[in-house]
């Protein structure tokens, strides 16, 4: 098992091509962009300055980032899962989860809680609260408390103009034409 941000093209084909089961995790744009502005910030050398909020979204908009457009690499992971229905609440996708990755949960474990309860484990929240994601680091140069903001469907509205919103919007319904994508955007 190993995490990555690497776009699924850039996948070596050893791993496209071996079977084994991919599972992707992505937010939508508006939510992915602000918690990628934020990390940008705090992980920003002080010499060079804040980073405006506008510069970053053009950057956003334009395709500009360490792991290329969001859109192609969101698109590259969706058309790989086409043929997998899409379910709303948490606890369906956790057992969906398990499913998929041959770990079904029984009978006795859903009557006595053990989804929910991993839910909950893996959840934003406890996550944030875990000692070892306030302190220390695991990336070169950043703390691990900086991977971790809020959390939140919805919190791009407390940053985005209008004018914004509709540059994206257009942008997503021009880049995710035909694909069936579709994001929860808080709204």
């Amino acid at each position: 098992m190993f995490a990555t941000h690497v776009p699924y093209p850039s996948l070596p084909d050893s791993i496209k091509n071996s079977g084994c089961r991919i599972v992707c995790l992505c937010r939508n744009p508006f939510d992915n962009f602000i918690s990628l502005w934020h990390f940008a910030c705090k992980a920003r050398p002080e010499r060079l300055g804040p980073l405006l909020l506008e510069e970053a979204f053009d950057s956003f908009c334009n395709g500009l980032g360490g792991f290329g457009p969001f859109f192609d690499h969101v698109l590259g992971y969706w058309r790989e899962s086409l043929e997998r229905p899409e379910k709303e609440d948490i606890n369906s996708q956790m057992k969906r989860l398990a499913e998929f990755l041959g770990c079904p949960f029984s009978l006795e474990e859903e009557a006595d809680g053990v989804v929910e309860g991993i839910t909950k484990l893996c959840g934003f929240s406890n996550l944030k609260d875990k000692e070892i994601n306030k302190t220390g680091r695991s990336l070169l140069y950043f703390e691990n408390k900086t991977l971790f903001r809020r959390g939140e469907v919805g919190d791009w509205v407390n940053y985005l103009s209008p004018e914004m919103v509709d540059r994206l919007n257009k942008l997503m319904e021009q880049k995710l034409a035909g694909s069936g994508l579709k994001f929860k955007t808080g709204l």
